[in-house]
């Protein structure tokens, strides 16, 4: 490999960052918690794309006690464990979406190639033993971020998830979510918000989603869930469960009057499930303050919701459908867990992703209706190597 000296550490919104940019893209990586954003796609263009959210705070001091995680809270990051729990698990407290979302990322290398470019952290874990890598990578002539999380000398059972946050148009409705095959979804099972507390939620808890348009609310109505912004005022979970036995699974936005799309890939077998939080002014509390608006986690996962490791490992309402929440890791095992995330731009009339195809090893199709069809380059590989030829190794 090709490796320079590492990019310089820079504060972008508040946060020591590393940037790296291919001719479309610009990305930036928080030194803490590891989370990517800012992210310029189509930087190359007159209307670039920046799509990931960060938090309004990013600037101000944190009531004593708040979580890292919440202090940085912007874009993509990695959860292991996936949320949290209230009591510790095997005598361990985790933070709210574990180690890898709360402490510094090493820096381990950066490769530069005439193809593209990488940047390699790794964090080892103090809670328990184990090793997680973080290789980011963009390609030369792609709009897409390829993300592989590596775990070694891991063991027992772990949940785990990505956790991309986007920011949607100040407009009801404003983009179309849509998703490949799955075999369940739900609503949280109990309310995710409390009014005592100064936060308040709307879906009607425990309800299997047989219509993602047509979903129950807490007053007796129904809302749809593939329209968002919506429901403002209101925190609000739901899951949905990819069929594993598809090649690729796929969630995306579509953005129809910005003309572009939003999405990501990946193997439903390592990443089983689609945690989708709807945060549009529902906390009033510090230091969220009713200012985090019209914002949606499309977070890809392996997780019984947020519950940490005790409720994820033991067997639950997804284990008895066949939905795996948790992997059991073997401390001689290396895991990777890879997705791609992505955008691409669409014509004036393209509402909504009905399919995801893969056309060949580096270019997928999004389907439209009414015969839309936007190719898109992506080496789909990716999710099955979990390499990229002299980039990720």
């Amino acid at each position: 490999m090709a490796k320079t000296r590492r990019p310089a550490l820079k504060t972008i919104y508040g946060q020591p960052s590393y940037t790296i940019q291919t001719q479309q893209i610009s990305m930036s990586v928080s030194q803490h918690a590891g989370c990517v954003a800012p992210v310029r796609f189509y930087r190359d263009t007159n209307t670039p794309i920046e799509p990931l959210a960060i938090a309004p705070w990013w600037k101000e001091k944190m009531p004593p006690g708040t979580p890292p995680v919440i202090k940085a809270l912007r874009g993509d990051f990695f959860c292991m464990p996936f949320g949290g729990s209230k009591t510790a698990y095997k005598g361990i407290a985790y933070p709210p979406h574990g180690e890898t979302a709360n402490r510094n990322w090493q820096f381990q290398d950066f490769v530069q190639k005439q193809s593209g470019k990488t940047l390699h952290l790794c964090m080892d874990l103090n809670l328990q033993k184990g090793r997680v890598e973080k290789a980011l990578s963009i390609v030369e002539g792609q709009n897409v971020i390829y993300s592989r999380h590596r775990i070694s000398k891991l063991s027992g059972p772990m949940s785990f998830s990505h956790h991309a946050t986007l920011q949607f148009p100040d407009r009801p409705g404003a983009a179309k979510l849509s998703f490949s095959r799955f075999i369940h979804a739900a609503t949280f099972y109990e309310r995710v918000e409390s009014p005592d507390v100064g936060t308040y939620s709307s879906l009607k808890p425990n309800s299997v989603i047989k219509d993602l348009t047509k979903v129950p609310l807490i007053d007796g109505t129904t809302t749809d869930l593939t329209r968002y912004p919506n429901r403002r005022g209101y925190e609000d979970i739901a899951m949905i469960c990819a069929d594993p036995t598809l090649e690729l699974a796929w969630s995306a936005a579509t953005f129809a009057q910005e003309h572009y799309v939003w999405f990501n890939l990946k193997n439903p077998k390592i990443l089983t499930s689609t945690v989708l939080w709807f945060s549009n002014k529902g906390r009033y509390y510090a230091p969220w303050n009713g200012r985090h608006i019209n914002v949606m986690g499309m977070e890809e996962g392996t997780t019984f919701w947020g519950d940490g490791i005790a409720n994820s490992a033991k067997n639950n309402d997804f284990t008895k459908r066949g939905i795996q929440t948790c992997h059991r890791f073997r401390s001689s095992e290396i895991f990777d867990v890879p997705v791609i995330m992505g955008v691409a731009r669409i014509p004036r009339g393209f509402q909504e992703v009905l399919d995801i195809q893969v056309l060949s090893e580096d270019h997928i199709r999004l389907i439209g209706h009414e015969k839309f069809k936007v190719d898109v380059a992506v080496n789909t590989d990716f999710l099955k190597s979990a390499t990229i030829e002299d980039l990720i190794l």
